[in-house]
């Protein structure tokens, strides 16, 4: 139904939009000289500005702190992908209203990069335990899983492609792109080596998540085991009474120290379940989104990944 609606409204809206405002060229550079992109969430954001430094203005239209599977954009973010040079975004379900944009406006010379289209995407998965969100009757449609960058390999492919297109889009820059993206892929080498260090010499491969789960490209890569309330791209908050006895038997049965809850979550749930155990409840940071504290800080995605680092080992101990 949300694809529906924004099929219906944004031809009209970006009609209207340039009618009133008179939208300039969108396919060359502003006047500082810097390439404009516009990314749709954190990953991307922070991809490009690591990247590029200051030589593009980045926009990011997720506001920091907001529910990103509740995301609509407004009438100015339509103008802002309409004017860019750089279009970045994710794909998969919650992205269906991007889609349909990029259907309604001039996207000739506008370079675009589709995270799911970098990777080996995998589906999303309902294992032991979790509970499945209501199907209409008669539909079984699968999901592919969202969250790619979870994965520091997966993050490396996708900022390679990144990095292809912002010397494409802008060729004075180019050296400049490319020795960036040298320095934050050994960087990002570096995180993988950790990660798997702390899953090689760990105690115990299985997670347990009082919340959704948006870390299947994680747990495929390292080899770990989960147990959680929901999948990943859930819209679903509250679990049911089976779901959480579930979790709270499989901690005690495993004696397992760590319950994680999500960013931007209440963590009530992973506090009843640590409760009921004795465990301690811990963030693992999805990078999806983050809080306008960290946001205004400078947060990047290899400082919520470190943090992951010491709460992986804490968990695996």
């Amino acid at each position: 139904m949300k694809r529906f609606l924004w099929a219906a409204l944004s031809g009209l809206l970006v009609c209207s939009l340039f009618a009133a405002c008179g939208v300039p060229d969108a396919k060359t550079q502003t006047d500082t000289g810097l390439l404009r992109v516009v990314a749709t969430i954190f990953p991307p954001y922070d991809f490009v500005r690591t990247i590029a430094g200051d030589k593009a203005d980045v926009t990011m239209l997720l506001p920091p702190g907001s529910e990103t599977h509740s995301f609509e954009p407004t009438p100015q973010d339509v103008l802002r992908i309409q004017n860019c040079d750089v279009f970045i975004y994710n794909g998969g379900e919650s992205d269906a209203w991007v889609e349909d944009i990029l259907e309604s406006v001039d996207t000739s010379g506008m370079r675009i990069v589709k995270f799911i289209d970098c990777v080996e995407v995998l589906e999303e998965e309902i294992i032991e335990g979790m509970e499945e969100e209501e199907a209409d009757a008669g539909e079984e449609e699968t999901e592919i899983d969202e969250h790619v960058w979870t994965s520091p390999r997966n993050a490396k492919l996708i900022v390679q492609r990144i990095s292809d297109t912002l010397c494409e889009a802008d060729p004075a820059n180019a050296a400049l792109y490319k020795a960036n993206t040298e320095t934050y892929e050994a960087q990002l080498d570096s995180l993988d080596r950790e990660f798997q260090a702390v899953v090689d010499n760990a105690v115990r491969k299985t997670l347990i998540f009082g919340d959704r789960f948006p870390f299947r490209y994680f747990a495929e890569t390292y080899g770990l085991d989960y147990y959680a309330a929901f999948p990943g791209c859930s819209t679903e908050t509250e679990a049911s009474p089976a779901t959480i006895k579930f979790l709270i038997d499989k901690t005690k049965a495993e004696g397992i120290p760590v319950v994680f809850k999500i960013e931007l979550t209440n963590g009530k749930m992973a506090q009843a379940i640590a409760e009921a155990t004795g465990a301690k409840v811990l963030e693992l940071h999805s990078c999806h989104n983050l809080t306008k504290a960290d946001f205004t800080a400078g947060k990047s995605y290899i400082d919520f990944m470190q943090g992951n680092l010491s709460a992986l080992k804490e968990a695996l101990a």
